[in-house]
This record gives structure tokens, C-alpha cells and sequence, in this order.
């Protein structure tokens, strides 16, 4: 592997499973123990996303999201030839996450779901699944909401996309209402707890294909089986949904809204 290479891998796996262990830790802390209402989860995945940032961003670009890291190769900012190294980064780390989780919360999810009567790999199971990867309807919302596949879809699709285009947003240096690149990891995790606290009722809010995949299948090898994956509609939605939004929205900035940037008269557009 080539130092640039081994750079770009080592800061994606780092900051994914950063990512992944402080947002997938408080979803499990909110299941297992009732700790954690809505906004402080989305709160805590967007903490977590900033700091993952700050801490590895020298490495790579710190994209730790696979919709984010296709959405940048399909627009041109950044070169195809490194999307192996980012994407098993973020796959690895995630998994990584997930394990380092398990570890110390399986006494736990064990007792809980012994006082519930859960029999682990059952349908009913996915109370506990759902703490590693998501489901639709968010089963933390009992059978107060409806929620289809296409819905499904459309939400993690429309929530990556917000996610993705204020990212292009936040980086375009032509963009004169962006804050200090200092502060940008600040608003990109501010961004994604909004879209959390108004997305995850309906499905948990994944909006990351490592996040949502890499644990799911870590669930899987743990004892859930069938039940962390019931059928692939769940792949067309937390994969298919979020890589779909973020080339949208990679498409809509760098071919209308950037060009548009570009053509007002403003300080330091090249």
C-alpha cells in the first residue's frame, strides 16, 4: 500500500469507527437502559461526527461516509483511484466499532433481553437488533408509525442528500456565506443531528452505508442472524437510499449551484 494510500485508509477507519462507536453506543445506551431521548441521540451523532472530523481530517478528507466519499469521486474532487482505500476504510471501522460495542455491552444486552423474554435471531429480537443496524418502521416507535419501503427509501435518500449538499457547501471556497474551514466540522455535525431528530421516527435515520451495513452484519455473526437482516429491502434502503441522495446532491452543487457561485463577482473565486 502506498503511504498516501495507507493515509487515506488509516484516517477512514479511524474516524468511521469513531463515528460509529460514540452514535451506534448511544443508541444502544438508549435501548438497554431508557438514558437517551431523540434529540440527545441525533445530539451525540452529531458531536460525534465533528470530533471524528477534527481528529483525522489531517489523514484524509475525512468523508467516513460512503455516500459522501462517491458523491466527491463522481463530481471530480477527488480521484476514483482512492475510493478503495476510503470505502474499506469506512466499512473496517465500522465493523471494528461494532465489536469494541458488543464487547462491552453483551452481559448487558444479554440480561436485557432474558427480563423481556427476546429470544435472540427471533422476529421479536429485532428490539435488540436495531441497536446496530436500522429497521423501518423505527421500532422504538411501538405502532405509532406507518412507514413503507418507498417511504423508507425516500427518506434516507432525501436525508443524505441534505446531509451531502451542505458538505459540498460547507468546503466550496467560493461560497462567501460558509464559516472558517475551522469550524466547518461544527456545522457538518450540526446538519446531521438536525436531519437525525426529524428522520430517524420513520427509520432510525442510517444515512450511512458503513454505519448502517458493517454493524448489521457484525449483528448477524453475534447471534441475530435472519432477524438483523429480514430482506433485502433493507439493503435498497440504508444502501442503495443513502449512495442515491449523495450523488444527487453531488450532482446539483458542482453542476448548478457551484457554476452559480462562480458567476457572481465575489472575493477569492478563482
Amino acid at each position: 500500500m502506498q503511504q498516501a494510500t495507507a493515509h487515506h485508509f488509516t484516517g477512514e477507519f479511524l474516524g468511521t469507527a469513531m463515528l460509529v462507536f460514540f452514535g451506534c453506543g448511544a443508541v444502544i445506551v438508549s435501548v438497554l437502559f431508557g438514558a437517551l431521548g431523540l434529540w440527545q441521540i441525533a445530539m451525540i451523532w452529531g458531536a460525534a461526527v465533528a470530533l471524528a472530523i477534527y481528529a483525522t481530517r489531517h489523514l484524509s478528507c475525512a468523508h467516513l461516509n460512503p455516500a459522501v466519499s462517491l458523491a466527491m469521486a463522481a463530481s471530480g474532487r477527488m480521484s476514483v483511484s482512492l475510493l478503495p482505500a476510503y470505502l474499506s476504510g469506512q466499512f473496517i471501522g465500522a465493523l471494528l466499532a461494532a465489536a469494541l460495542l458488543y464487547l462491552l455491552f453483551a452481559d448487558s444486552i444479554a440480561h436485557f433481553e432474558l427480563l423481556h423474554g427476546i429470544v435472540r435471531g427471533s422476529p421479536q429480537s429485532v428490539q435488540t437488533a436495531m441497536m446496530f443496524g436500522e429497521f423501518f418502521p423505527n421500532p422504538g416507535a411501538g405502532n405509532v408509525v406507518m412507514v413503507t419501503a418507498s417511504n423508507a427509501f425516500a427518506a434516507e435518500a432525501l436525508g443524505t442528500f441534505a446531509l451531502v449538499f451542505m458538505i459540498f457547501n460547507l468546503t466550496e471556497g467560493c461560497n462567501l456565506g460558509r464559516p472558517d474551514n475551522a469550524l466547518a466540522p461544527v456545522f457538518i455535525g450540526a446538519t446531521l443531528a438536525i436531519i437525525i431528530a426529524v428522520i430517524a421516527p420513520l427509520t432510525q435515520a442510517g444515512l450511512n452505508p458503513a454505519r448502517d451495513l458493517s454493524p448489521r452484519l457484525f449483528s448477524m455473526m453475534a447471534g441475530w442472524g435472519q432477524a438483523a437482516l429480514p430482506g433485502p429491502s433493507l439493503l435498497a434502503v440504508y444502501v442503495l437510499g443513502p449512495v442515491s441522495g449523495g450523488l444527487l446532491a453531488g450532482w446539483l452543487f458542482t453542476r448548478i449551484v457551484e457554476p452559480l457561485m462562480k458567476s457572481k463577482p465575489c472575493a477569492g473565486c478563482e
